[in-house]
């Protein structure tokens, strides 16, 4: 049976099968060192035989192999294990040497080629590490989200209206019809509230907004929830702060080593995150005497980054909640804070510096909806489906929307978001 080159240490002393690339071979005299590539990690066997040695002399990296050979336990392994008197099949001769070197320690190519060569140069196991940290993101997740009761969903990505009064929709041309893409599953996650109360969904969102920014892509991974039932915003705050323990655990058991390749510490995140309403974030911003924030409806890069800081230096914490935005830079459904209408009961969550999380209270009563449309010269007709689930009863609600580039990004330290996107989509790529 077939071992994972992260298994060997358990099978010392037995002979073993490896399947995996030929990752980088070394000649020293008369022996060889071959490491081999599979889907967890890297092995190295260890190759005597000298008629072996010409055979695997005469191969391309990135050839595919079947290895089986004896488990020895080795302090100069990497590792400290290896395999030895191993026998070598050659499943795949590749056609041609790869364009991008992946035997190094870091792959040694542009940003751009890299991402021309994708197919190949996410084979690299640090760039690959973190697609892994962002799959054991998402199972933490869904675990933390089953664990309380909610339901996964899946809604669709075909839309018949724009989600988001002011952000830019793709169209497409659906049977002579006009229709779009989703720019979240916002509508639909708040009728299923009035179906399962407490509901989820990972998926893709899209945006055609035309930037060209390191923080921004045009397509990107949204984890969504929604739930029903809750006192006010503060309640979907409590729900997302657990969330976030549950993620931040997943990383640590799932994806230790993809964390160590950036030599990274997880985050920590508090029992209660640090939280300040949106006037006051503003006088922190303007403390600095930079700008006049006065009469700032929203917060800017800078301004994150400064709160980030802020966050650090005197909570000690790598989160901070920002609340009570302005109404009037929040969407048609936000429901406003009682006491201080024009502020809304809503809520970023910054994460060392960057917007991580959107989130907040919705509105549940159908006249709220007709008056709220009504102030933004918004017809209702459109959202019809929408309102109805609020025409028969809908309880208080509300929910949250984490992008998974950010979170990982901020978790391994990466710069652009495309360092960390799968085939990322932007206003120049659209392959492959």
């Amino acid at each position: 049976m077939r071992a994972w080159s992260t298994e060997l240490r358990e099978h010392a002393g037995r002979d073993v099968a490896l399947a995996g690339w030929l990752h980088h071979w070394r000649r020293l005299g008369h022996i060889g060192f071959l490491i081999l590539r599979d889907g967890r990690g890297l092995a190295q066997v260890v190759v005597e035989d000298p008629v072996l040695c010409a055979r695997i002399d005469a191969l391309q990296r990135e050839s595919v192999l079947r290895v089986r050979g004896d488990v020895h336990l080795s302090a100069q392994a990497p590792g400290g294990v290896e395999l030895r008197a191993p026998i070598i099949d050659v499943l795949v001769a590749p056609r041609e040497t790869p364009p991008v070197d992946l035997s190094r320690p870091r792959l040694a190519a542009t940003p751009a080629l890299a991402l021309d060569h994708a197919p190949v140069a996410l084979r690299h196991p640090r760039q690959r590490a973190p697609f892994e940290i962002a799959s054991a993101s998402m199972a933490g997740f869904r675990a933390a989200l089953r664990a309380r009761g909610f339901v996964e969903i899946q809604t669709p990505k075909i839309v018949g209206t724009a989600t988001e009064s002011g952000a830019s929709v793709f169209a497409v041309d659906y049977f002579g019809r006009p229709a779009y893409l989703a720019q979240s599953p916002q509508l639909y996650k708040q009728i299923l509230v009035g179906v399962f109360e407490r509901v989820f969904e990972v998926g893709p969102v899209f945006r055609a907004e035309p930037h060209d920014t390191p923080r921004h892509l045009n397509e990107y991974v949204s984890l969504d929830a929604e739930i029903g039932f809750i006192e006010d915003h503060t309640t979907v705050m409590a729900v997302l702060t657990e969330v976030l323990h549950g993620m931040v655990a997943a990383v640590a058991a799932e994806a230790p080593d993809a964390m160590a390749r950036f030599g990274r510490r997880l985050p920590e995140v508090p029992v209660s995150i640090p939280v300040i309403h949106f006037t006051r974030a503003l006088e922190l911003v303007a403390a600095d005497g930079a700008e006049d924030c006065s009469e700032a409806l929203d917060l800017t890069p800078r301004h994150e980054r400064r709160l980030g800081e802020w966050a650090q230096e005197v909570c000690g914490s790598d989160f901070l909640f920002i609340t009570g935005f302005p109404m009037a830079k929040r969407p048609f459904y936000t429901h406003p804070d009682p006491e201080r209408p024009a502020y809304s009961n809503s809520f970023d969550l910054l994460f060392r510096g960057t917007e991580l999380v959107t989130g907040g209270q919705r509105l549940h009563l159908y006249d709220d909806y007709l008056s709220a449309l009504d102030r933004r010269n918004l017809s209702p007709a459109p959202l019809a489906g929408y309102l109805e689930a609020f025409r028969h009863g809908m309880p208080p609600h509300g929910g949250f929307a984490i992008g998974l580039e950010r979170w990982v990004a901020g978790l391994v330290g990466a710069g652009n978001l495309r360092e960390v996107t799968l085939f990322p989509r932007d206003q120049q790529r659209v392959m492959p």
